[in-house]
């Protein structure tokens, strides 16, 4: 064998192992058979080549490819190979996971149906994974609308903090925290003292109920209320009868035909004892000057004599 051959076997060596290296350190077994697949996405959000791709987190493929599609502005292909052992079923997304060290990786989202595949060389549909970073992202412009109120809250705080009037806010609501225990204290006692005795009391109630109830029940109801229909029936008459006398009390007092209505009715017999009765008055006045009179001159009425001579 001459030395150019020789060296020139070196140089092929040295650039399969050279390949070999530089596949190993991409992760990229060459000697385990794959397929390939493809993805597209809207936006790659930093993937590279070589970077994994994991199916329920084991890594069971590479990127390969990553080509900007001209075709369809827009979209991004992403050639994946996968372990050629590794069925997709269809169905399968895949999404680009952004970890905090700025690292991006693939992982595919597979189908319900493991018995429904697709065939090497398909194409899936991929997404970017909303994780917290991307919800934090999502979150900045609301923050940004808040800040304003968050700084005029801050300072209605600082307003509050620094009033003179906190300590006695402070002071009113421990006396208030105190009262508050007293009237729980006492609410304790009374649950504790008084709610028994009227539960007791209660309970005493209850049993008078129970027997005026039994009471009711031992009471012969139709027999009671015949009772109460005879009576009433007997207040009806007793009102009926009163009712009668009253009407020939008033027919008696407005007749005519009797000495009582002629009494109440007869004018001239009213004008007779009116008349009457004003001569008794004049006589009982008489009588008065009368009696005055004798008591003042009794003499002329009365004579004696101690020793029975008469004066004259």
């Amino acid at each position: 064998m001459s030395k150019e051959i020789k060296i020139g076997l070196t140089a092929v060596i040295a650039i399969v192992l050279l390949y070999l290296i530089i596949n190993f350190m991409k992760g990229v077994n060459i000697f385990k058979s794959s397929n390939t697949y493809y993805v597209t996405f809207d936006d790659v959000a930093g993937l590279a080549v070589s970077n994994s791709v994991y199916a329920n987190g084991y890594p069971v493929g590479i990127v390969r490819t990553i080509e900007y599609d001209y075709k369809q502005m827009g979209r991004v292909v992403v050639g994946v190979e996968v372990d050629k052992a590794m069925r997709i079923p269809r169905g399968t997304t895949a999404e680009l996971q952004t970890s905090l060290m700025g690292g991006v990786s693939m992982h595919l989202l597979l189908g319900p149906n493991p018995t429904d595949n697709i065939a090497k060389g398909d194409t899936i549909n991929g997404g970017l994974h909303e994780g917290a970073l991307t919800k934090a992202e999502q979150l900045v412009p609301t923050v940004m609308d808040m800040a304003p109120k968050l700084d005029s809250i801050v300072g209605n705080l600082q307003d509050l903090t620094s009033s003179s009037a906190l300590p006695l806010i402070l002071h009113n609501a421990a006396g208030i925290s105190e009262e508050l225990r007293m009237a729980s204290t006492k609410l304790n006692q009374m649950v504790g003292n008084d709610v028994p005795a009227l539960m007791q009391r209660l309970g005493s109630v209850s049993a008078n109920l129970e027997k005026l109830s039994g009471n009711l029940s031992g009471v012969d109801v139709e027999k009671t209320m015949a009772q109460v229909d005879s009576s009433l029936t007997e207040v009806k008459q007793f009102a009926s009868n009163i009712n009668q006398l009253s009407s020939d009390l008033n027919d008696k007092l407005t007749s005519k035909d009797n000495s009582l209505g002629l009494l109440m009715n007869d004018r001239h017999l009213y004008d007779n004892l009116n008349s009457t009765a004003a001569g008794l008055n004049r006589a009982v006045a008489s009588g008065d000057s009368l009696l005055t009179d004798f008591k003042a001159h009794p003499k002329r009425y009365i004579h004696f004599s101690v020793f029975g001579k008469k004066d004259k």
